[in-house]
């Protein structure tokens, strides 16, 4: 198998999806996936999925790394990055760690990046933070 994606993610290209080819229903690839045609439903894909210039999807996308260079309608949720190309037009919300945004790029939605950010270990988690009282100016009795 030739590698065609090594600068980012050394993964293969598994799974091409061409020009004039529409595909309904959900997608479920193992490795990497290209998408130059059209794509309707769900994507889950465990590595990278490209939607290249004149691919256009209408479905959910789920995978590691996803980067958009044609049509997207529906989520994203990827758990590494998320990249959205110069003329891509994207109408949906993102969910992941890391957002490239180029210049020229059409985004309308929401993007969340704060529930799917990495332990970094020097700050304590939510649920073991202790909440302080904040004591007010003349509350003598409770110092």
């Amino acid at each position: 198998m030739k590698k065609l994606i090594s600068n980012e993610m050394d993964g293969e290209m598994n799974t091409i999806i061409g020009k004039d080819t529409v595909i309904t229903g959900t997608i479920d690839v193992k490795g990497g996936l290209r998408i130059d045609g059209t794509a309707k439903g769900k994507v889950v894909c465990s590595d990278v999925v490209t939607v290249g210039a004149t691919g256009v999807v209408e479905a959910e996308i789920e995978a590691g790394t996803a980067i958009i260079a044609g049509r997207m309608l529906g989520n994203v949720n990827a758990t590494e990055k998320v990249e959205l190309q110069a003329k891509c037009e994207v109408e949906g919300d993102i969910r992941t760690r890391s957002l490239v945004i180029e210049q020229g790029a059409l985004f309308c939605g929401a993007c969340n990046m704060k529930d799917t950010q990495p332990d970094l270990g020097f700050l304590a988690n939510r649920e073991k933070r202790e909440t302080v009282p904040v004591l007010e100016m003349g509350d003598e009795e409770n110092r």
